[in-house]
C-alpha cells in the first residue's frame, strides 16, 4: 500500500574500492530496486544511490562520474586516498543525506531485492535492519570456519554483534546522527550499530559470489577487523592477563611442590630440570602473549589520541 513520502527520502551507500568491473552491474540492479521502491510509493522521488570512491587507483570514480551525468538519482563521494572500507562506509553515512540509509558492498554478494523488505521494516518504525546471511555455503571451508571461530571469540570477549551479519543494514536518520557522537578512530561499525540500542530487526538472504573482481578483504584484513572488533569495545583481554597470572601462579606453586616429592622419592632424578627448564618456556611464552594483547590496546590509545581525521573528502559529484 502506497503511503506518504515527505519523509522518506532513501539513499544507498555504496564503498567502492577498484571495482570497475562491477560497478556497472551494480549500478543497473541498484537503480531497478530504487525505481521499484519509488514507482510503489515506499521513498521519495528525490531518493538517490551514493557510491563512495575509496581512493581507487582505477577508472572507478571515472565511471561513478559519468554514471552521475547519466542519471540524476546517481550521486559520488570521493575520498582524498584510501582509508579502508569502515572510513569510507561511515563518510558516506556522516555525509549524505537520507531520513534512512542502506549500506551494501560493491561486489554484489549481497542480495539488493531485499533492501526493499528493510524499508519495508523501516516504515513500520524500525530503526536499523540488519542484514543477515541464512548460510554459508557460497564460502569455502576456511572461511566457514574462520567466521563461526571469529562469531563465538567474538560472544566469548562480551562483544554484542549480530551473527553472520557484516555491513549490510539500513539505519534511521536518528541512529545516524547517534552514530555521529561515536568519534574513536578504530572502527568497527558492526560493533558501534549494535551499540546504539535502537529498535532493531532482521531480514535473512541468500549471499553469493562476487559477481566480478577480487576480494578486498584478504586475510590480514579479516584479522585486523577481528582484532579491532574485540579491543574496541571490551577489556576482558585485559582481565584475562590477571586471570592468567594468578594460574600461572598457583602452576608454580604446584610444580614445585611436585619437584620437591621427585626429588626426595627418585634417587635417579635429574636435579634441576624441573625448576629451570619448563618455567622458562612457559612463562617465556605467556609474558609474550601478555605484552602482545597490552600493546594493542596501548597502540589503539596512541592512535585515538592524536584525533586525525578519520577520512578527508577529495570530490563529490
Amino acid at each position: 500500500m502506497a503511503i506518504s513520502t515527505e519523509k522518506n527520502l532513501l539513499s544507498i551507500v555504496v564503498p567502492c574500492f577498484n571495482e570497475i568491473d562491477v560497478i556497472p552491474e551494480t549500478i543497473k540492479r541498484l537503480r531497478s530496486v530504487l525505481t521499484n521502491l519509488i514507482e510503489n510509493g515506499d521513498v521519495d522521488p528525490e531518493s538517490q544511490i551514493w557510491f563512495i570512491d575509496d581512493g581507487s587507483s582505477d577508472n572507478t570514480w571515472q565511471f561513478i562520474k559519468s554514471a552521475t551525468v547519466e542519471d540524476p538519482h546517481i550521486k559520488g563521494l570521493k575520498l582524498s586516498k584510501n582509508r579502508g572500507h569502515q572510513n569510507a562506509l561511515l563518510a558516506g553515512l556522516l555525509n549524505i543525506p537520507g531520513d534512512a540509509l542502506v549500506s551494501i558492498d560493491a561486489d554484489l554478494q549481497d542480495d539488493v531485492n531485499v533492501i526493499e523488505e528493510m524499508v519495508a521494516a523501516w516504515i513500520g518504525g524500525v530503526d536499523i535492519v540488519y542484514g543477515v546471511r541464512k548460510t554459508r555455503n557460497s564460502d569455502t571451508f576456511f572461511k566457514q570456519q574462520s567466521a563461526q571461530t571469529y562469531y563465538r571469540v567474538l560472544k566469548l570477549f562480551g562483544v554484542d554483534a549480530v551473527y553472520n551479519h557484516a555491513d549490510f543494514r539500513l539505519i534511521s536518520r536518528r541512529a545516524i546522527e547517534a552514530l555521529r557522537d561515536y568519534s574513536e578512530v578504530n572502527l568497527f561499525l558492526r560493533g558501534m550499530v549494535r551499540h546504539l540500542g535502537f529498535a532493531s530487526s532482521i531480514v535473512e538472504y541468500d549471499r553469493t559470489e562476487r559477481f566480478a573482481g577480487e576480494s578486498k578483504y584478504p586475510l590480514k584484513r579479516m584479522i585486523g577487523l577481528a582484532i579491532d572488533g574485540v579491543t574496541s569495545f571490551t577489556a576482558t583481554p585485559l582481565r584475562f592477563i590477571a586471570v592468567l597470572g594468578l594460574i600461572i601462579f598457583l602452576g608454580s606453586i604446584s610444580l614445585t611442590i611436585w619437584a620437591l616429592w621427585v626429588g626426595i622419592v627418585n634417587e635417579e632424578a635429574v636435579p634441576g630440570w624441573a625448576s629451570s627448564v619448563i618455567p622458562i618456556y612457559f612463562l617465556g611464552g605467556i609474558q609474550l602473549l601478555s605484552i602482545g594483547i597490552l600493546g594493542e590496546y596501548i597502540a589503539k590509545i596512541y592512535l585515538e589520541s592524536k584525533q586525525r581525521p578519520r577520512y578527508i573528502i577529495d570530490e563529490i559529484v
